[in-house]
C-alpha cells in the first residue's frame, strides 16, 4: 500500500468520524435518580435536553436532597452519553486510537 492510499483511507475515516459526531446530536440517553423522582435526558454530544422533577421530590426543608438527586441523574446521563459517543467512534475506527494522526489531515 502506498502513502497516497493510506492518506485516502485516513481522509475517508475522518469523514466517517465527522458523520458519527454529527449523528451524536440525534442520539438521546436518559437516567434517573431517587427511584425516578429526577429524570435527565442528554444527547451523545453531551448536551442536556431535559430535566424533570417529580413534585414530591421538592421538600423546602431538604433542598440538599433534591440537589443531590439532580447531580446524580445528570452525571449518570452524561456517563451514558459518553459511552454511546465512544461506541460510535469505535464503530468507525475499529477501536484504534487515531489521535497521533490528527495532524495528517
Amino acid at each position: 500500500m502506498d502513502m497516497q492510499q493510506v492518506l485516502e483511507q485516513a481522509r475517508a475515516m475522518q469523514q466517517q468520524l465527522m458523520d458519527a459526531q454529527d449523528n451524536m446530536a440525534n442520539i438521546e440517553v436518559s437516567a434517573s435518580a431517587g427511584g425516578g423522582m429526577v429524570n435527565v435526558t442528554a444527547t451523545a454530544d453531551m448536551k442536556l435536553t431535559s430535566i424533570t422533577i417529580d413534585p414530591d421530590a421538592v421538600d423546602p426543608d431538604d433542598v440538599g436532597m433534591l440537589e443531590d438527586l439532580v447531580l446524580t441523574a445528570v452525571n449518570a446521563a452524561l456517563a451514558k452519553a459518553n459511552e454511546v459517543a465512544n461506541d460510535q467512534v469505535s464503530g468507525v475506527t475499529g477501536g484504534l486510537d487515531l489521535s497521533s494522526l490528527s495532524g495528517l489531515f
